[in-house]
C-alpha cells in the first residue's frame, strides 16, 4: 500500500504517535533504575508488578470502550489524560518537589491511559485499511516504534538524570498538542455501535467474557504448554527495562569504550544501558524482515526451541561480565532470539486454534506477555537475596525450561495429542 493511498487519519497518527513513542522511550527504560534507587529492589519489584496489574485491567476494557464510545473519542481522551498525568509527573520531579510516590502514581496512570489508547488505535487501522494491506501498515507503525527505541534511550541516557523536569514538561506539551491535533483533524472511522446495548452487555460482562475466553487453556493441554513456555521465555526478554537496566547502571562506572590519542569515549552505567537498549531497537528495525524470511526455511519446532536457548545464552552471558563490549555482544544474541520467533508466533497460534475459536486463542495467547510482564519484576527481588550472576543464571534456566517445554509440546503435536 503506497503512502499516497494512506488514509489521512493514519498519516496524522504516524507522526503524532512517533513523537510520543520517542518521548516515552526517553524516560520509560530508566524508571526501574529510579524506583530501585528510591524504594530498594524489594519495593521496586512489588510496585512495578502493581503498576502492570493496573495496565492489564485497563487493557481488558480498552477494546470495549473503543467500540462503545468510538475510536477517536478514546484516543483524544487518552491523550488528554496523559497530558494531565505529565503535569503530575513533572510536578513530582520539579525543583520544588521530589516525590517518588507521586512519580509512581503518575507512571502507573500513564500505563493505564496507554492501555486505553492502543486498542482504539489498532481498531482504527482495521477500520480504514483493507485486510490485504493491514500487515504492511502495522509493519510501518511497528518500525516507527523501533526507531523510537533507538532514539529515545540514547537521548534519555543524557537528559533523564539531569533535565528530567524539563523533559516531563515537554511531555505535557507534546501530549496536549497530540490531543488537539487528534481532536481537530482526526475523523471517526466507525459509528458508535449499538451492538453492546442490544446484546445487553455491560462493562463487567465484557470483562467476564474476556476472562472466560481463557478457559480454552485448561481444555487444550498443548496450547497450555505453549503459554507456559512463552511465560518462561518472557522472563528473559522482559528484563530489558528491569534487571538489565539496574545491573548495567550499577556495574558500569565511567568505562572507556574507545580511545584515540587523547580522545576517550567514556560511558556511565546509565548511558551504557541506553546504548544496549538502542542496539536492540536498531537490530529489530533493520533485521526483522530478513530474519523472519530466514526462519521460515526451518521447522517451527527448531525455531522456538533454539530461540529459547539463544535467550538463555544471551541473558546468562550478560550477567557474567561488567564489560560494555560484552554487553553489546550479549544483546546481539538476545535480539537474535527475539527476531527468530517474532514473525512466526501469530501463524503458529492460528494453526493450534480451531477455526471457530481463533479469536479466543489469540486472546489467550496474549497471556504469555501479560503474565510474563506481571512476573518479570520478581527478578529485582531475587537479586536482593542472591548475587546478580546467580539471578541471571536463574533467568537463563527459565529459558532452558521454555525450550524443554516447547520440545514436549511439539512431540504432542507430532503424536496428535491435544
Amino acid at each position: 500500500m503506497k503512502w499516497k493511498d494512506w488514509d489521512r487519519n493514519l498519516k496524522i497518527r504516524l507522526f503524532g504517535e512517533g513523537s510520543m513513542n520517542i518521548l516515552f522511550w526517553m524516560f520509560f527504560p530508566f524508571m526501574t533504575i529510579y524506583f530501585e534507587r528510591s524504594f530498594g529492589k524489594d519495593y521496586a519489584g512489588i510496585l512495578l508488578m502493581l503498576s502492570q496489574a493496573f495496565s492489564v485491567l485497563a487493557s481488558l476494557i480498552g477494546g470495549y470502550c473503543a467500540d462503545r464510545f468510538g475510536r477517536k473519542r478514546m484516543m483524544v481522551y487518552s491523550a488528554i489524560g496523559e497530558s494531565f498525568t505529565f503535569v503530575l509527573f513533572a510536578a513530582a520531579n520539579s525543583p520544588w518537589l521530589d516525590s517518588p510516590i507521586v512519580t509512581f502514581i503518575a507512571f502507573s496512570l500513564l500505563g493505564i491511559f496507554g492501555a486505553f489508547y492502543w486498542p482504539a488505535s489498532h481498531a482504527m487501522v482495521a477500520d480504514v485499511v483493507p485486510e490485504k494491506h493491514r500487515a504492511d501498515v502495522f509493519a510501518v507503525f511497528y518500525t516507527s516504534i523501533n526507531i523510537a527505541v533507538v532514539i529515545g534511550p540514547l537521548i534519555g541516557s543524557y537528559i533523564f538524570y539531569t533535565y528530567r523536569f524539563e523533559m516531563l514538561l515537554a511531555g505535557v506539551v507534546i501530549t496536549a498538542l497530540l490531543a488537539g491535533v487528534l481532536s481537530y483533524y482526526l475523523e471517526e472511522t466507525t459509528t458508535v455501535t449499538e451492538r453492546v446495548k442490544e446484546k445487553g452487555e455491560t462493562l463487567f460482562s465484557v470483562i467476564w467474557k474476556e476472562l472466560s475466553d481463557y478457559r480454552v487453556i485448561a481444555k487444550d493441554r498443548t496450547f497450555l504448554l505453549f503459554i507456559i513456555a512463552g511465560v518462561l521465555a518472557a522472563q528473559t526478554f522482559m528484563q530489558l527495562d528491569l534487571l538489565i537496566a539496574v545491573y548495567t547502571s550499577e556495574v558500569v562506572q565511567n568505562q572507556t569504550l574507545l580511545q584515540l590519542g587523547d580522545w576517550k569515549w567514556t560511558v556511565s552505567g546509565e548511558r551504557a544501558f541506553g546504548l544496549v537498549l538502542a542496539e536492540n531497537g536498531l537490530l529489530v528495525a533493520l533485521f526483522t524482515v530478513a530474519v523472519t524470511k530466514w526462519m521460515n526455511r526451518f521447522k517451527e519446532k527448531r525455531v522456538f526451541i533454539f530461540s529459547s536457548l539463544f535467550y538463555a545464552v544471551g541473558i546468562t552471558l550478560y550477567g557474567m561480565t561488567q564489560s560494555v563490549w560484552v554487553f553489546i555482544l550479549a544483546m546481539g544474541i538476545f535480539t537474535f532470539a527475539e527476531l527468530m520467533v517474532v514473525g512466526i508466533q501469530e501463524s503458529f497460534v492460528s494453526k493450534l486454534a480451531p477455526e471457530n475459536m481463533r479469536g479466543q486463542y489469540f486472546s489467550a495467547a496474549s497471556l504469555r506477555f501479560t503474565i510474563g510482564r506481571l512476573l518479570a519484576p520478581l527478578s529485582l527481588i531475587f537479586s536482593n537475596y542472591m548475587s546478580y550472576s546467580m539471578t541471571f543464571v536463574l533467568l537463563g534456566l527459565f529459558a532452558v525450561g521454555s525450550a524443554a517445554i516447547y520440545f514436549v509440546m511439539f512431540r504432542r503435536i507430532r503424536e496428535g495429542i491435544s
